[in-house]
């Protein structure tokens, strides 16, 4: 019988990435792999294994990372991977997949980015991890038997990136029938990991300007404390934290619409949840969300990314507005159920 494993980087949030893995982990019946479980994090009913890598600062969780993947050894026929350490397991006795959210963007798109962000004294360090691991990963993506990518967006990436063009794409599943349309509750929701790349900075700001507009933000992250006091005198902005699974879906399931403008989002899993909920997305148009949303059918996609744009499009998404697109989102986020993603992806075990 063959036996298969699913590996993952590691489990700090309850993101697309670890929804996708402990789906097909899941429905393969096997066990999933991650390098730590972070504290506090509850995955009910998962069985995942933990490494116990390092956790906290950063050079040292990295090069935790890192070691804890490279000595791990499988006994699987079958290799399932899911990030950008767990690949440095992969064996060639094995059959790998690698199942590419997108390349490690602290080493290629990104990476201008990511040394911007840090005080200056900090820069050589992460320019030497980048020149200590990059080669580590390309090495580990050139073992694979067979590259998905989660869009034709990060398709491309690949191919730009790793000079590979034959990655296939099967788009994450999701929960589709876990989604449901309740009723408008006045508010508009943001679901998006409170960092910069997610740009609910500016979400925040536009909504201080229309006091008569009611949004939640529904997410925690690093930013959690910085949009807390930044939206402190706007008595029209709720934070939630992050919250479980039943809170988020009846958030989702009476909300107006939702709101998603991250920076160049490799897929985006929450669009597809709010339209599997007959909720469309104000979003924009770059990334992976210019496969998923139907501009004028499932939402509104902005061009440019500012506070101006944002106030318009929630504006024109009145509730009768996002009332008229229920059914279009709905029948728009089957093709992306589940039971499609599952079925496309057995086929390369």
């Amino acid at each position: 019988m063959l036996k298969v494993e699913v590996l993952h980087d590691y489990f700090a949030i309850k993101g697309g990435g670890e929804k996708l893995v402990l789906s097909l982990a899941e429905h393969l019946n096997v066990p999933v792999t991650g390098g730590f479980i972070k504290a506090g994090m509850s995955f009910d009913g998962s069985n995942i294994n933990s490494l116990k890598a390092f956790q906290g600062f950063f050079p040292l969780q990295f090069l935790s990372l890192i070691k804890r993947w490279q000595a791990y050894q499988t006994v699987a026929d079958t290799v399932i991977f899911s990030g950008v350490y767990a690949p440095l397991a992969a064996k060639s006795s094995a059959k790998n997949i690698l199942y590419c959210h997108t390349p490690p963007r602290f080493i290629y798109d990104k990476k201008d980015y990511f040394l911007a962000s840090l005080p200056v004294w900090q820069r050589p360090i992460l320019q030497a991890l980048i020149h200590y691991f990059q080669p580590l990963y390309e090495q580990a993506f050139a073992e694979m038997d067979v590259i998905i990518a989660n869009s034709e967006h990060i398709k491309r990436r690949i191919a730009k990136h790793l000079n590979y063009h034959d990655a296939k794409v099967i788009y994450p599943p999701c929960d589709v029938s876990g989604f449901n349309w309740q009723g408008q509750g006045g508010y508009y929701l943001s679901t998006a990991r409170l960092d910069s790349l997610k740009r609910v900075e500016l979400i925040i700001k536009a909504f201080m300007q229309m006091p008569n507009k009611k949004l939640i933000v529904a997410s925690g992250g690093d930013e959690y404390e910085k949009m807390r006091q930044l939206a402190q005198s706007a008595s029209n902005i709720h934070f939630t934290n992050w919250i479980d699974e039943t809170r988020l879906k009846e958030l989702v399931a009476n909300c107006i619409a939702t709101i998603y403008i991250p920076i160049d989002e490799d897929f985006g899993i929450s669009p597809v949840e709010s339209m599997a909920a007959g909720k469309p997305v104000i979003g924009v148009a770059e990334g992976g969300l210019l496969e998923t949303i139907v501009n004028g059918e499932t939402g509104i996609l902005i061009n440019d990314v500012d506070v101006e744009s944002l106030i318009e499009a929630v504006e024109e998404m009145t509730t009768q507005m996002a009332l008229d697109m229920r059914f279009v989102c709905e029948q728009r986020a089957a093709l992306f159920n589940r039971e499609i993603f599952l079925e496309k992806i057995l086929a390369y075990l």
